[in-house]
């Protein structure tokens, strides 16, 4: 996509979750390098989620490598094939992998559509009502005047799509017909507290899960049916799969032997289920290291696991199948970062207030003196500079050859890098070179 076809609103978002150092939640096709030859695969197993199959893939990746970009960017192909996204970083203390009651919470917090922001579980029930609606009075045009029958056929039709999940977790659906009685009688404390109890919300008042008809909080068992009862409700409503990325995964060798075992039982048991065809529509991603994947602190630990996780590296990456369980990211080069940093200053010239002083000081040339020096400060390792690197590309230089008509980079500019910028892996490699903490560019 050239910059000049992007609008002012998604290149702002860009610039600026780059120079704040963190990976932006959409615009990635912008700049995406070196993930083509994943596309057609992954496009063609969203196509196959949209069509009622279910999915699982594990990316592999040292720190660096792209895992969160990878996984955003591929959450926006997703979302362009209509599909709802929701991604969760496993951590021990906020979201423990074996609590799938706390997963689905977060699931419900963070999930997100083309059309609807974060947190749309309420926007998506009401949307999934209205297509209820719609459905029986195309079916029955003359209930459209008579309220008390059009409510009996909603919710006939509302039993009807969700009687596999009652089976299991009948609370689902009597919080959904408990939450459409309070919209219908205009309590929308009642129906508010309802839909947090569906989200896996704590501490939910007691008068509003009498009035919905269910007990106490979502417990890990009930969790597996919530989410079979919401993809219902996302397919229903227009949304044909959820794309769940677990990012992070690799925290799960940080924690107690016995936190850890439920943590891969509880991946195991997940696994299983997709397998098993009660997720529908669901395509599961995990990010992780090669440690996790490897390590007898991780997936080795859970020998089924393993086994299902088991791909062979052995060959060239040039020649990974994307069609693997596991799929490989190989991270950055030099080439590649230099490839990255001329694919972010076009996208910052294309709104500049002086695009001809970006390009003509922050040439192809200048930009490969930057990875290099960049690269030498992080001990030579180019796998691990990306996200600095386009932080002090786009905050250090580009916004400075913008703003100035003075500042040449090559002469006003030396890459000064201080501790505090730098997370524990950047700051080990930082220790482990023998370069100075301020680096001059040739």
């Amino acid at each position: 996509m050239s910059g000049a076809s992007v609008s002012a609103a998604r290149r702002r978002e860009v610039i600026d979750a780059l120079r704040r150092g963190t990976v932006p939640q959409s615009g990635l096709d912008l700049f995406a390098v070196g993930l083509d030859r994943f596309a057609p695969a992954l496009d063609e197993r969203i196509a196959t989620i949209a069509m009622g199959s279910a999915a699982f893939h594990a990316i592999r990746g040292e720190y660096g490598s792209g895992k969160t970009f990878f996984a955003r960017w591929l959450a926006e192909r997703a979302k362009r094939a209509g599909l709802a996204t929701a991604e969760i970083q496993i951590s021990e203390t906020e979201t423990p992998l074996h609590k799938l009651e706390t997963v689905y919470r977060r699931l419900t917090e963070r999930l997100t559509t083309a059309t609807g922001p974060a947190s749309a579980l309420r926007s998506v029930i009401d949307g999934w009502f209205y297509t209820l609606e719609e459905e029986v009075t195309e079916a029955q045009p003359e209930l459209a005047e008579q309220s008390e029958a059009l409510e009996s056929a909603v919710e006939a039709l509302l039993e009807e799509r969700l009687r596999g999940v009652a089976q299991t977790t009948p609370a689902f659906s009597a919080a959904l017909r408990g939450y459409r009685k309070a919209t219908l009688d205009g309590d929308a404390a009642t129906a508010e507290a309802v839909i947090a109890w569906l989200g896996g919300q704590r501490s939910v008042a007691a008068s509003a899960r009498r009035a919905a008809g269910v007990r106490g909080d979502l417990d890990h068992f009930a969790a597996l049916g919530f989410l079979q009862g919401l993809l219902t409700v996302l397919k229903d409503c227009g949304h044909p799969g959820l794309l769940l990325v677990l990012d992070e995964i690799e925290t799960l060798q940080r924690v107690r032997g016995d936190v850890r075992e439920k943590g891969l039982n509880a991946l195991r048991q997940l696994l299983d289920e997709i397998d098993a065809g009660r997720f529908p529509g669901l395509f599961l991603v995990i990010t992780g290291t090669p440690a996790f994947y490897d390590g007898q602190q991780g997936v080795q630990r859970l020998p089924p696991l393993a086994q299902r996780l088991a791909t062979d590296f052995s060959t060239d990456s040039r020649f990974d199948s994307p069609r693997a369980v596991q799929l490989r990211l190989t991270g950055f080069d030099l080439q590649r970062l230099g490839e990255l940093g001329r694919a972010v200053r076009n996208l910052y010239a294309g709104s500049a207030r002086n695009p001809e002083r970006i390009t003509a000081l922050v040439d192809d040339t200048y930009m490969a003196e930057l990875a290099t020096a960049m690269t030498g400060k992080l001990g030579g390792r180019a796998g691990i500079a990306p996200r600095l690197f386009l932080r002090k590309l786009v905050a250090d230089v580009l916004d400075r050859v913008d703003e100035y008509d003075d500042f040449d980079p090559r002469k006003h500019y030396a890459l000064t890098i201080s501790s505090d910028e730098l997370c524990e892996v950047e700051r080990n490699a930082a220790a482990d070179s023998a370069d100075e903490i301020e680096l001059e560019l040739p």
